[in-house]
């Protein structure tokens, strides 16, 4: 699995969103966010985080989504509970998924980070085929973007303390960092860096 040179993943199922813009710097790109997503909340599976990213949500469907109503939101990357990984804004535009945040001293987080829901809620295990891809995609990233490294990894809930929960309590942090570490950019063998 690659970047590819037009800043998609070579792995991915391409659903353009018109949920992104430009960056103030496209060679920016030094901070993954990580988040948890379902819809409806707790339900898997349903076709709808495609759907709120590319603005085709039916709010008026369950009530459960009526917050959801004009809502204008996207990520880099969504990886569902089997491990698929749909790419809707390409790496070097901006993805509109952090809202108000700040990271290292910086704000507007979507300036500067990758975006990747993972189809969950914060209570729920999330799943093998998830983690092992999420490793897949963290490595790929590093490889094609110097400035990321292990610290640059962080959960929606850290970028907006207060303000959001996610990817939750039941997210294995641990596992993340150890898998996304893998064979140095350099191929070497060494796990320094991503």
């Amino acid at each position: 699995m690659i970047v590819s040179p037009d800043h998609w993943l070579t792995a991915a199922r391409r659903v353009p969103s018109e949920n992104e813009n430009a960056r103030p710097d496209p060679e920016d790109i030094s901070l993954v966010v990580l988040h948890g997503i379902s819809l409806p909340p707790g339900e898997f599976g349903s076709g709808l985080v495609e759907e709120l990213f590319r603005n085709r949500l039916d709010c008026a469907a369950d009530p459960r989504l009526a917050d959801l109503e004009g809502v204008r939101v996207s990520a880099h990357l969504f990886i569902d509970r089997e491990g698929t990984t749909t790419q809707f804004v390409p790496f070097d535009r901006r993805a509109w998924h952090a809202g108000a945040s700040s990271w290292g001293g910086r704000r507007n987080c979507n300036d500067f980070a990758v975006g990747i829901e993972l189809e969950g809620a914060d209570h729920v295990p999330y799943t093998e085929s998830q983690y092992a891809m999420l490793a897949q995609v963290l490595r790929a990233l590093a490889r094609r973007y110097p400035r990321l490294d292990p610290a640059a990894i962080v959960g929606h809930n850290e970028i907006a303390p207060g303000r959001k929960t996610d990817p939750g309590p039941a997210f294995d942090w641990l596992r993340v960092i150890r898998s996304a570490a893998g064979p140095s950019r350099s191929g070497s063998g060494s796990t320094e860096g991503l």
